[in-house]
């Protein structure tokens, strides 16, 4: 596949991928009935003003990517990110229709749009990281965040530990994990940014129900904020040198 029909074909999957929040509109997340084990206010899932964040990731990477289309169509250093990112918008493209009907099968299809999306954000240029580390990066810390939500759900609904059990684990696992990520990334930001956003989500509505799920979300969110901020003054850093 030649650089420019690579380069349009991941704007053309920003595109699809945007869209398809538009064309499923009957996902509002999943039913508690879709669960052996019905899911009435989990403790592990966010506030549901969080998922907002998705119309800021649509929206920068249908822009990132119609920048990369057009002006880095050739460049070297894009080429790298564009399989692996093709790789999880093709994915995340069809996840909406899935998860209508497989929680399970939404599970293993969210970790395999954030694996490939993890692997394009270590690859994406640093030169325009306002249109591809940027973008990745916030899209890659949000399915962080949502592929442990997801497992949380999953090990509570069908029974294997209790809800407040699976909140503890997994919203630890999500913490450790972009822990290890953002310590890797550089002068990212917006990958930890987003995970913050999603652990806020999960303080608010804990705080009146599993006080320690909320505490446990706080404090990752605090560890989180120094590794941010320092990838934030990294990147400073390199834009004034």
């Amino acid at each position: 596949m030649t650089p420019k029909i690579l380069a349009l074909l991941t704007f053309v999957l920003s595109l699809s991928f945007a869209a398809a929040a538009f064309l499923v509109r009957d996902f509002g997340g999943f039913r508690p009935d879709q669960f052996p084990v019905p899911q009435n206010d989990p403790p592990v899932q966010p506030a549901g003003y969080a998922f907002a964040i998705w119309g800021v990731i649509y929206l920068w990477l249908v822009l990132g990517m119609g920048f990369g289309l057009l002006r880095r169509a050739d460049s070297p250093a894009w080429q790298a990110m564009r399989p692996p990112l093709c790789m999880s918008l093709a994915i995340g493209t069809l996840w909406l229709p899935v998860a209508m009907r497989s929680p399970i099968w939404a599970g293993i299809l969210i970790w395999a749009m954030l694996l490939s999306a993890l692997v394009a954000l270590f690859r994406a240029p640093r030169e325009d990281r306002l249109w591809a580390a940027y973008p990745v990066g916030l899209y890659a810390g949000w399915l962080s965040a949502a592929s442990c939500v997801l497992l949380g759900l999953l090990t509570a609904g069908y029974g294997w530990v209790s809800a407040p059990t699976a909140a503890l684990v997994f919203v630890f696992l999500a913490l450790v994990l972009a822990a290890a990520v953002q310590s890797n990334l550089g002068g990212i930001p917006t990958y930890a940014l987003a995970v913050i956003w999603a652990l806020v989500a999960i303080i608010l509505p804990n705080m009146t129900g599993d006080v320690y799920v909320a505490a446990l979300a706080a404090g990752g969110a605090a560890a989180l904020i120094p590794p941010a901020f320092k990838a934030w003054r990294a990147d400073r850093q390199r834009t004034a040198s």
